[in-house]
Protein backbone atom coordinates (compact mmCIF):
# COMPACT_ATOMS: atom_id res chain seq x y z
CA UNK A 1 0.00 0.00 0.00
CA UNK A 2 1.69 3.02 -0.84
CA UNK A 3 2.28 5.93 1.89
CA UNK A 4 0.88 9.34 1.54
CA UNK A 5 4.16 10.75 0.57
CA UNK A 6 4.77 8.25 -1.81
CA UNK A 7 0.70 8.87 -3.22
CA UNK A 8 1.49 12.64 -3.69
CA UNK A 9 5.07 12.18 -5.32
CA UNK A 10 3.71 9.58 -7.52
CA UNK A 11 0.30 12.28 -8.56
CA UNK A 12 3.49 15.01 -9.04
CA UNK A 13 5.27 12.64 -11.08
CA UNK A 14 2.88 12.19 -13.58
CA UNK A 15 0.62 15.40 -13.20
CA UNK A 16 1.00 16.48 -16.90
CA UNK A 17 -0.90 13.42 -18.31
CA UNK A 18 -4.66 14.48 -16.68
CA UNK A 19 -6.55 16.21 -19.07
CA UNK A 20 -9.97 16.44 -17.01
CA UNK A 21 -11.27 16.22 -13.15
CA UNK A 22 -13.93 13.82 -12.31
CA UNK A 23 -15.98 14.53 -9.09
CA UNK A 24 -18.04 12.97 -6.64
CA UNK A 25 -20.66 15.61 -5.34
CA UNK A 26 -21.97 14.82 -1.96
CA UNK A 27 -18.48 15.07 0.95
CA UNK A 28 -16.48 16.44 -2.20
CA UNK A 29 -17.83 19.61 -3.71
CA UNK A 30 -20.81 20.19 -1.39
CA UNK A 31 -21.49 19.78 2.36
CA UNK A 32 -25.24 17.91 2.26
CA UNK A 33 -24.50 16.50 5.27
CA UNK A 34 -27.47 18.51 7.46
CA UNK A 35 -29.87 18.94 5.11
CA UNK A 36 -29.40 14.67 4.68
CA UNK A 37 -29.87 14.14 7.96
CA UNK A 38 -32.71 16.64 8.83
CA UNK A 39 -34.77 15.31 6.18
CA UNK A 40 -34.30 11.63 7.12
CA UNK A 41 -34.98 12.26 10.70
CA UNK A 42 -37.68 13.75 9.80
CA UNK A 43 -38.70 10.92 8.31
CA UNK A 44 -38.42 8.97 11.22
CA UNK A 45 -39.93 11.10 13.45
CA UNK A 46 -43.41 10.83 11.57
CA UNK A 47 -43.04 6.99 11.90
CA UNK A 48 -42.43 6.98 15.91
CA UNK A 49 -38.74 5.30 14.87
CA UNK A 50 -35.72 6.77 17.35
CA UNK A 51 -33.53 9.56 14.90
CA UNK A 52 -30.07 9.50 14.43
CA UNK A 53 -27.62 12.08 15.34
CA UNK A 54 -26.49 14.56 12.17
CA UNK A 55 -22.70 12.88 12.49
CA UNK A 56 -24.07 9.12 11.79
CA UNK A 57 -25.23 9.96 8.36
CA UNK A 58 -21.60 9.93 7.45
CA UNK A 59 -21.76 6.38 7.28
CA UNK A 60 -24.90 6.54 6.20
CA UNK A 61 -24.88 8.53 2.94
CA UNK A 62 -22.67 7.61 -0.06
CA UNK A 63 -24.56 4.84 -1.79
CA UNK A 64 -27.99 5.57 -2.64
CA UNK A 65 -31.38 6.59 -1.26
CA UNK A 66 -32.86 3.14 -0.88
CA UNK A 67 -29.10 2.30 1.30
CA UNK A 68 -29.29 5.58 3.39
CA UNK A 69 -33.15 4.64 4.43
CA UNK A 70 -32.44 1.38 5.02
CA UNK A 71 -29.26 1.62 7.24
CA UNK A 72 -31.23 4.58 9.31
CA UNK A 73 -33.92 1.99 10.17
CA UNK A 74 -34.06 -0.31 12.87
CA UNK A 75 -33.00 -3.71 12.26
CA UNK A 76 -36.66 -5.03 12.54
CA UNK A 77 -38.05 -2.31 10.23
CA UNK A 78 -35.82 -2.97 7.15
CA UNK A 79 -39.10 -5.02 4.86
CA UNK A 80 -39.24 -4.00 1.60
CA UNK A 81 -42.86 -2.57 2.04
CA UNK A 82 -41.91 0.13 5.11
CA UNK A 83 -38.58 0.62 2.92
CA UNK A 84 -40.37 1.17 -0.70
CA UNK A 85 -42.83 4.01 1.54
CA UNK A 86 -39.84 5.25 3.83
CA UNK A 87 -37.71 5.84 0.47
CA UNK A 88 -40.93 7.69 -0.88
CA UNK A 89 -41.04 9.29 2.15
CA UNK A 90 -37.73 10.68 2.52
CA UNK A 91 -37.38 11.80 -1.26
CA UNK A 92 -40.11 14.38 -0.37
CA UNK A 93 -39.06 15.45 2.69
CA UNK A 94 -35.27 15.78 1.16
CA UNK A 95 -36.85 18.22 -1.71
CA UNK A 96 -38.68 20.43 0.42
CA UNK A 97 -35.18 21.13 2.67
CA UNK A 98 -32.28 20.04 0.35
CA UNK A 99 -30.68 24.01 0.32
CA UNK A 100 -31.38 24.82 3.71
CA UNK A 101 -27.95 24.27 5.24
CA UNK A 102 -26.08 22.52 1.79
CA UNK A 103 -23.14 25.05 0.34
CA UNK A 104 -20.06 24.61 -1.30
CA UNK A 105 -16.93 23.06 1.15
CA UNK A 106 -14.62 26.33 1.98
CA UNK A 107 -12.27 26.09 -0.62
CA UNK A 108 -14.48 24.85 -3.54
CA UNK A 109 -14.56 27.97 -5.75
CA UNK A 110 -11.20 28.72 -5.45
CA UNK A 111 -10.61 25.19 -6.73
CA UNK A 112 -13.32 25.10 -9.51
CA UNK A 113 -12.07 28.47 -10.48
CA UNK A 114 -8.01 26.80 -10.93
CA UNK A 115 -9.28 23.90 -12.92
CA UNK A 116 -11.01 26.06 -14.77
CA UNK A 117 -8.25 28.69 -15.62
CA UNK A 118 -6.19 25.56 -16.42
CA UNK A 119 -8.49 24.44 -19.34
CA UNK A 120 -9.27 21.22 -17.74
CA UNK A 121 -12.69 19.14 -18.13
CA UNK A 122 -15.23 19.06 -15.22
CA UNK A 123 -17.34 16.47 -14.45
CA UNK A 124 -19.55 15.58 -11.79
CA UNK A 125 -21.43 11.64 -10.94
CA UNK A 126 -23.18 10.96 -7.46
CA UNK A 127 -24.98 8.59 -6.23
CA UNK A 128 -28.04 11.31 -5.61
CA UNK A 129 -30.97 10.94 -8.31
CA UNK A 130 -29.76 12.49 -11.85
CA UNK A 131 -32.49 15.60 -11.58
CA UNK A 132 -31.57 16.22 -7.32
CA UNK A 133 -27.86 16.18 -8.70
CA UNK A 134 -28.70 18.32 -11.25
CA UNK A 135 -30.43 20.88 -9.56
CA UNK A 136 -27.92 21.01 -6.95
CA UNK A 137 -25.25 21.86 -9.27
CA UNK A 138 -27.49 24.39 -11.12
CA UNK A 139 -28.29 26.13 -7.64
CA UNK A 140 -25.43 26.11 -5.91
CA UNK A 141 -22.26 25.69 -8.14
CA UNK A 142 -23.55 28.08 -10.70
CA UNK A 143 -20.48 29.77 -11.45
CA UNK A 144 -18.89 26.99 -13.29
CA UNK A 145 -19.34 24.95 -16.34
CA UNK A 146 -19.32 21.45 -16.19
CA UNK A 147 -19.16 18.93 -19.57
CA UNK A 148 -20.89 16.58 -17.83
CA UNK A 149 -23.43 16.11 -14.61
CA UNK A 150 -24.58 12.45 -14.01
CA UNK A 151 -26.86 11.30 -10.87
CA UNK A 152 -28.53 7.48 -10.91
CA UNK A 153 -31.08 7.48 -13.60
CA UNK A 154 -32.21 4.34 -15.84
CA UNK A 155 -29.51 2.50 -17.60
CA UNK A 156 -27.09 4.49 -14.78
CA UNK A 157 -26.31 1.63 -12.31
CA UNK A 158 -24.59 2.82 -8.02
CA UNK A 159 -21.23 3.43 -7.85
CA UNK A 160 -19.18 1.74 -7.28
CA UNK A 161 -20.12 0.41 -10.52
CA UNK A 162 -17.61 1.98 -12.93
CA UNK A 163 -19.97 2.38 -15.59
CA UNK A 164 -21.17 5.82 -15.08
CA UNK A 165 -18.01 7.28 -14.84
CA UNK A 166 -17.00 5.30 -18.49
CA UNK A 167 -19.39 7.07 -19.50
CA UNK A 168 -18.46 10.19 -18.42
CA UNK A 169 -14.96 9.66 -20.30
CA UNK A 170 -16.84 8.65 -23.67
CA UNK A 171 -18.81 12.08 -23.40
CA UNK A 172 -15.67 14.13 -22.73
CA UNK A 173 -13.60 12.47 -25.42
CA UNK A 174 -11.12 11.99 -22.65
CA UNK A 175 -9.17 9.05 -21.77
CA UNK A 176 -10.06 7.40 -18.09
CA UNK A 177 -6.35 7.06 -17.49
CA UNK A 178 -6.08 10.90 -18.03
CA UNK A 179 -8.76 11.86 -15.51
CA UNK A 180 -8.38 12.60 -11.57
CA UNK A 181 -11.18 11.19 -9.68
CA UNK A 182 -12.04 13.00 -6.46
CA UNK A 183 -14.60 11.94 -3.80
CA UNK A 184 -14.66 11.16 -0.22
CA UNK A 185 -16.07 7.96 0.22
CA UNK A 186 -14.87 3.99 -0.29
CA UNK A 187 -17.43 3.90 -2.91
CA UNK A 188 -15.75 6.63 -4.50
CA UNK A 189 -11.98 5.14 -4.75
CA UNK A 190 -13.82 2.09 -5.63
CA UNK A 191 -15.21 3.77 -8.65
CA UNK A 192 -12.11 5.37 -9.57
CA UNK A 193 -10.02 1.84 -9.37
CA UNK A 194 -12.78 0.39 -11.28
CA UNK A 195 -12.76 3.25 -14.03
CA UNK A 196 -8.50 3.16 -14.25
CA UNK A 197 -8.76 6.73 -13.47
CA UNK A 198 -6.29 8.09 -10.34
CA UNK A 199 -8.35 7.94 -7.21
CA UNK A 200 -7.91 11.31 -4.56
CA UNK A 201 -9.32 10.63 -1.32
CA UNK A 202 -11.13 14.22 -0.53
CA UNK A 203 -10.42 13.94 3.93
CA UNK A 204 -12.59 17.31 4.22
CA UNK A 205 -15.69 14.98 3.26
CA UNK A 206 -17.45 12.15 5.33
CA UNK A 207 -15.18 9.55 5.69
CA UNK A 208 -11.96 8.76 6.71
CA UNK A 209 -8.31 8.25 5.43
CA UNK A 210 -8.35 4.46 6.79
CA UNK A 211 -11.38 4.22 4.62
CA UNK A 212 -10.17 5.78 1.38
CA UNK A 213 -6.61 4.19 1.84
CA UNK A 214 -8.66 0.68 2.07
CA UNK A 215 -10.17 1.24 -0.73
CA UNK A 216 -7.37 2.34 -3.27
CA UNK A 217 -6.84 6.15 -2.92
CA UNK A 218 -3.60 7.45 -4.30
CA UNK A 219 -3.60 10.28 -2.60
CA UNK A 220 -5.39 12.20 0.01
CA UNK A 221 -6.14 15.77 0.35
CA UNK A 222 -6.79 17.76 3.24
CA UNK A 223 -8.16 20.90 1.67
CA UNK A 224 -9.71 21.18 -1.80
CA UNK A 225 -7.60 23.87 -2.86
CA UNK A 226 -4.50 21.41 -2.51
CA UNK A 227 -5.20 19.97 -5.89
CA UNK A 228 -4.11 22.70 -7.78
CA UNK A 229 -0.89 22.53 -6.06
CA UNK A 230 -0.17 19.26 -7.60
CA UNK A 231 -2.02 20.57 -11.22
Amino acid sequence: MPTHRDAWASLWESKMTYRAVLFDLDGTLLDTLEDLADAMNAVLTAEGLPTHPTDAYRHFVGDGIVNLVRRALPADRRDETTLERLVAADREEYARRWDRKTRPYEGVPRLLDGLTGRGLGLAILSNKPDDSTRLCVEKLLPGWSFDAVQGVAEGVPLKPDPAGALGIARRLGVAPGSFLYVGDTATDMRTAVGAGMFPVGALWGFRDADELTAAGAQSLLVHPAELLDLL
